[in-house]
């Protein structure tokens, strides 16, 4: 009976570890699920409920609120949207705007956080926090202000180029009245405007990163290079670049998404969704569902390629990360 007793026991104890074990397994599952039901609630239902309107033709409001059945299409929004060469234009636009607004911001912001690093602390310090003024600006409010910036009559802008001599601005210009001028009328002057409020807003986000970044850096290895003969283009090149490179990667992707998502500034700016010449991916996909007549479907769809253009870049980078570190 004793031994019957001692087996019972010793059993007991053996289980009791592993079911200690199997709750802090389950644990951080527990504590991450509400997180997750937010995410699901606020993302992917939303995405789930994009996805499935591209599947449908929707082409007015009652079919939304379900007075009206959805006639499905399947697959058919997609093809017509691919074979727009409208599409092919607003894609061109979206792909070349992208790729100057990470160019110009990755550059800036880089070379801001370089000169964040070399400041004292107090002027640094307050340096960022200016800089840090535009990242905090809505999206909103500062493209307001930059459409009042170049405001053809009151603006800024206008205000400078009548300001210069006539004889000046005749020369480099071919004109010495400026009010009145549409700086948001040409295609290419409304990117070139576009990209400066974009790259102003974006550029704080890039230096502040670079500079966490570069606090990581050991200072001794920019000391022995210095040392050994190196300027300030080798030591960023050979030590700085390298060290940093993930941080790089992921500041590139997180711009990449950012400048193919822009939407607020371009809808401001253009004043609405008139100006066809400029549209991007995320005003088109807006354009085609809410202007009239409605397209809701067909704007699911081109929301649907969005979304899909940015997981195709975004596992790029990932599958380069793992090859990266399976290297070292």
């Amino acid at each position: 009976m004793s031994t019957l007793t001692e087996r019972t026991r010793t059993d007991a104890a053996r289980k009791t570890p592993a079911r200690r074990r199997s709750r802090v397994d389950r644990l951080p599952y527990l504590l991450l699920l509400p997180c997750l039901v937010v995410i699901g609630v606020l993302l992917l239902w939303p995405l789930g409920q994009v996805v499935t309107m591209s599947f449908f033709r929707l082409d007015n409001v009652r079919q939304l609120r379900g007075d009206r059945e959805w006639p499905f299409v399947g697959l058919a929004n997609y093809p017509q949207i691919l074979g727009d060469p409208f599409f092919r234009t607003v894609l061109r636009n979206t792909v070349l705007f992208a790729a100057a607004n990470v160019l110009l911001t990755m550059v800036l912001g880089t070379l801001v956080g370089l000169l964040l690093h070399r400041l004292g602390r107090k002027m640094a310090t307050f340096v960022a926090g200016c800089v840090m003024l535009a990242w905090a600006t809505p999206a909103l409010t500062g493209t307001i202000v930059w459409k009042w910036i170049f405001d053809d009559t009151s603006g800024l802008v206008t205000w400078a180029f009548n300001a210069l001599p006539d004889g000046l601005s005749q020369a480099l210009f071919g004109r010495t009245d400026w009010s009145g001028y549409g700086w948001f009328n040409s295609p290419l002057l409304f990117f070139a405007i576009l990209t400066l409020v974009v790259v102003w807003h974006s550029f704080p986000f890039i230096a502040v990163s670079v500079l966490a970044g570069l606090k990581s850096v050991p200072s001794e290895l920019h000391e022995a290079a210095r040392v050994d003969g190196a300027g300030p283009w080798t030591v960023f090149w050979k030590i700085t670049f390298p060290l940093l490179r993930p941080v790089f990667g992921i500041l590139v992707v997180l711009s990449t998404i950012w400048d193919f998502k822009v939407f607020t500034q371009q809808f401001v700016l253009a004043g609405g969704t008139q100006d066809r010449p400029t549209f991007m991916l995320a005003i088109y996909s807006y354009a085609e569902a809410f202007s009239p007549p409605p397209r809701y479907g067909v704007g699911s769809a081109i929301a649907v390629i969005l979304t899909l253009i940015l997981l195709l870049v975004t596992g790029l980078y990932v599958r380069m990360v793992l090859r990266q570190e399976d290297e070292s």
